[in-house]
């Protein structure tokens, strides 16, 4: 169960000249939570990063650890460690000598620095006879369990992780997400990971920040950002979507220009008199069999489909877009391209973006 919060923003800017990185973020962070910051590129989760650990001053703003400001601190006596992308190990020295070399830096005996770098190599599942082994002769997978060691040797309080599997091959990137998610649970520490990889996030987070234009576009757990985004942005930003404007009448009466609605299907989430987007992702689309099968059907010209290892996407051209749909490979269509198809879904796989453009 998480803790309370343990890490706390409150108004941060940052500027670089007349450039806003960061717009007015406030968040919280809770002991033993593993927070994820996802977003396109330069949409500050890098700048942010850098100033919770001390690599660049706010322009205004409190940064603050259990109650007390940080973000005056010097980056190396704040109670804080960053894996770089990078991971920044020392070549010529040995796993031992990079596990133990911030404990070198706090002065601490030798037969305590070797003592510490066991017990990691242990927690990070490497044999201990690596002690001696040399960077450059481990593999990728080894050094980035070496940096995580290296990491917690002198046990911070919060663990940044900025991209660091991002340059792994994607079997790799596979076992050690949830390599990363099973330490994170054995440590009990508070984990604040960068990525631009929403599987990654999905994978391994308590709860995502969607940043966009240096601000919060939305914090939640994973299936609420999936299933019920709060913007036009964060639902295709998470991944294949489909989208329908959608409005109702001061009634509440349903109309669409794309979608045919079955006369007794009603969306309480659609305020009366409001225009919007109706969500629905592929894998919830179906394959219609009548006019009245479904609550929402239409019809598209089928275009193709595409393997995704155990699931089929296809692609079926509307009048006004592509629509998207995801099947498992036992329930492949059967269709040629031009072919007219109609498709179908019920209200409750649903989610209503009010006023989106």
């Amino acid at each position: 169960m998480l803790g309370q919060a343990l890490l706390r923003l409150q108004g941060i800017v940052k500027k670089f000249g007349d450039f806003t990185a960061l717009d007015n973020i406030d968040l919280e962070i809770n002991e033993g939570e593993f927070f994820t910051i996802v977003g396109p590129s330069g949409s500050g989760k890098s700048t942010l990063i850098r100033l919770l650990v001390g690599m660049d001053d706010v322009t205004s703003g409190e940064i603050l650890l259990r109650g007390q400001r940080i973000d005056q601190t010097p980056a190396n006596l704040r109670p804080t460690c960053m894996v770089f992308q990078s991971l920044a190990l020392f070549p010529h020295m040995s796993v031992g000598q990079n596990i133990e070399f911030p404990l070198k830096l706090r002065k601490v005996s030798p037969a305590d620095r070797r003592a510490r770098a066991l017990e990691l190599l242990d927690l990070l599942r490497l044999p201990r006879d690596y002690y001696d082994k040399r960077i450059s002769q481990c593999s990728g997978g080894e050094r980035q369990r070496v940096a995580l060691a290296r990491a917690l040797a002198f046990d911070p309080e919060i663990l940044f992780f900025d991209e660091p599997l991002s340059a792994l091959d994607y079997r790799l990137r596979k076992t050690l997400e949830k390599e990363l998610k099973d330490l994170h649970a054995r440590t009990g520490k508070t984990f604040v990971y960068i990525t631009h990889s929403l599987e990654e996030a999905m994978v391994m987070s308590d709860r995502i920040a969607i940043m966009r234009d240096g601000r919060f576009e939305q914090i939640a757990v994973a299936d609420e950002i999936y299933g019920k985004p709060v913007s036009r942005f964060v639902a295709e930003f998470m991944g294949e979507v489909n989208l329908f404007p959608l409005a109702s009448d001061a009634k509440g009466a349903l109309s669409s220009d794309v979608l045919k609605i079955n006369h007794s299907t009603k969306l309480d989430a659609v305020p009366p008199d409001s225009r919007g987007l109706l969500m629905v992702r592929p894998e919830y689309m179906r394959f219609a069999e009548g006019a009245n099968s479904h609550d929402f059907t239409l019809t598209g010209i089928f275009q193709g489909e595409y393997a995704l290892g155990s699931r089929i996407q296809y692609e079926l051209k509307t009048p006004k877009g592509i629509v998207t749909v995801e099947k498992l490979r036992e329930d492949r269509l059967s269709a040629r391209e031009g072919d007219t198809v109609a498709l179908g879904f019920n209200s409750d796989v649903t989610h209503f973006i009010g006023d989106a453009t």
